[in-house]
């Protein structure tokens, strides 16, 4: 298949524009430079045209901007499918996202947000090829981070919001306070 190799330069640059986006639409992969919307024509063109699924996997190492650039995969689909204004769908599909990351994310030597688990997003599309809805699934791939921290890293965000708020009169409500060890 298709590989394309990107960094991340955590700063925005203008490479992701709406402009951007339809100048890729409708172009043969290797007519424009190198782009995760090249990438996404190739699959929105291959559905269209073979009625068959496709499939982008993002890989790489923590702090390389995987979700990002699943971000901008999504919109790249749901504006060449019609339907950026009619459904948000990027917003829709990541709306758990910030629960998500303080279940899944930790600190580590090389990102403090780090997420530590698989997303597989699933898009639907209709017979017009508009998107007609989403699922993200979520799996958790480090588990030992539980139990064992290495030096200068941190357990899952969710234990230290839980802590912090272990004083909160809401907490009590979770019967958890038994598992804290904390005076409420």
């Amino acid at each position: 298949g298709i590989v394309l190799v990107a960094i991340n330069p955590y700063e925005q640059l203008p490479i992701y524009e709406q402009d951007v986006i339809y100048a890729y639409s409708g172009q043969n992969m290797g007519d424009m430079d190198p782009h995760i919307f090249a990438v996404a024509e190739e699959a929105y063109k291959q559905m269209a045209r073979d009625e068959k699924n496709q499939s982008i996997i993002v890989s790489g190492e923590s702090g390389a901007g995987k979700t990002v650039s699943a971000k901008y995969a999504m919109r790249f689909f749901a504006t060449v499918g019609g339907s950026a204004s009619e459904t948000n769908i990027e917003a829709k599909v990541l709306a758990s996202s910030p629960i998500m990351e303080a279940i899944g994310n930790a600190k580590t030597t090389r990102n403090d947000n780090s997420s530590r688990f698989g997303k597989y997003i699933q898009i639907g599309f209709d017979k017009r090829y508009h998107i007609i809805g989403a699922n993200m699934r979520t799996y958790l791939l480090e588990k030992s981070r539980v139990v064992f921290q290495a030096e200068d890293e941190r357990n899952y965000h969710i234990f230290y919001q839980l802590c912090a708020s272990a004083s909160l009169p809401e907490f009590k409500d979770l019967g958890l306070s038994k598992y804290f060890h904390l005076p409420v």
